[in-house]
């Protein structure tokens, strides 16, 4: 895989800081049960970095002290961490709201039964990646069957109460197929929303839209296509200075499967720790006696991604 970090370093983007930490988004680990083509984390069958018990367990430590209100899981596929079910359910028991951000074939795998009873009974958050309405877009960016088997996690989603309106949230994520940068959200949602139970019955709450970030799969792709400079002016062109008080890493720490500190989680997978006190490569138990409010954000050229056109971020567009 082709190394992009030389091409995102120096920058001249925007200094920015921390306003207040709400948000953990935690990476239990790069074991997927999908391979796909757009991920910035690299992640797959073959890969066996997992989050341990002691450092789940410190993370619910740390949730009880900082009083951060949401827990975002993210991976790979978060749920084939083995104590995925342990720590929803302490954490919700602790009073913060889970995310759980799934692929939805994992509904399907082979030891995932009662998941989604299970999701339900936690009233976790599902943000669910489904770049495409169309079988043969996701398939080409995903793997082959994975639309099918997307729906079919959908259903089973819906038939525990996701989606439905008033129902539990239920979120898709689109995003591009490649170097562009997604369309306008709310249109996009209603022509999903429209395709989707057109076609196979099934209903979602809303659609966020995401942006690629030229790091890790997605970036080596462009590198070896030629394409990873004229992506990288793409996003520096449509930068809009309006979206920097509203970018997703004033506000959350994104910690990796060995508890490791970063601003977000695209900094994760370029290795760029979090700036905290003294602290050279910052870990789950500084915030035990540190906070992390008003530090400065490490920045590089990707983070012109998250502020180009409409804004990016795990939460989808920042405006309308």
């Amino acid at each position: 895989m082709l190394d992009t970090s030389a091409y995102l370093l120096p920058t001249d983007f925007p200094a920015i800081s921390r306003t207040a930490l709400a948000t953990l988004q935690v990476n239990l680990g790069y074991r997927c049960n999908q391979r796909c083509l757009h991920c910035h984390v690299a992640a797959g069958p073959e890969r066996s970095e997992e989050m341990d018990a002691a450092t789940r367990e410190l993370l619910l430590g740390v949730l009880a002290h900082t009083g951060c209100d949401t827990l975002d899981l993210t991976g790979g596929a978060p749920e084939l961490n083995p104590g995925f079910r342990d720590l929803v359910e302490r954490a919700v028991g602790l009073g913060v709201t889970v995310i759980d951000r799934c692929n939805l074939s994992i509904l399907g795998e082979p030891g995932q039964q009662g998941l989604g009873d299970f999701l339900a009974a936690h009233r976790v958050h599902v943000v669910a990646s489904l770049p495409c309405y169309l079988e043969e877009n996701v398939d080409g960016q995903r793997g082959k069957g994975v639309f099918e088997e997307s729906i079919a996690g959908l259903r089973k989603l819906n038939a525990v109460g996701y989606g439905g309106e008033g129902g539990l949230p239920l979120d898709l994520v689109y995003n591009p197929t490649g170097p562009q940068l997604p369309p306008p959200q709310g249109p996009l949602e209603n022509d999903y929303k429209r395709e989707l139970e057109g076609r196979y019955g099934v209903r979602f709450s809303r659609l966020l839209t995401i942006a690629n970030m030229p790091i890790k799969r997605f970036g080596s792709t462009l590198l070896s296509r030629g394409e990873l400079h004229g992506y990288l002016d793409l996003l520096r062109g449509a930068h809009d200075p309006g979206n920097l008080e509203t970018v997703m890493c004033r506000g959350m720490l994104s910690v990796d499967w060995r508890g490791y500190l970063y601003d977000c989680d695209f900094n994760q997978m370029l290795d760029l720790p979090v700036r905290l006190a003294d602290r050279k490569r910052p870990h789950l138990r500084d915030l035990l006696e540190r906070e992390a409010k008003g530090g400065p954000i490490r920045v590089a050229e990707h983070c012109y991604g998250c502020t180009a056109g409409q804004g990016s971020s795990c939460g989808g567009a920042l405006k309308e």
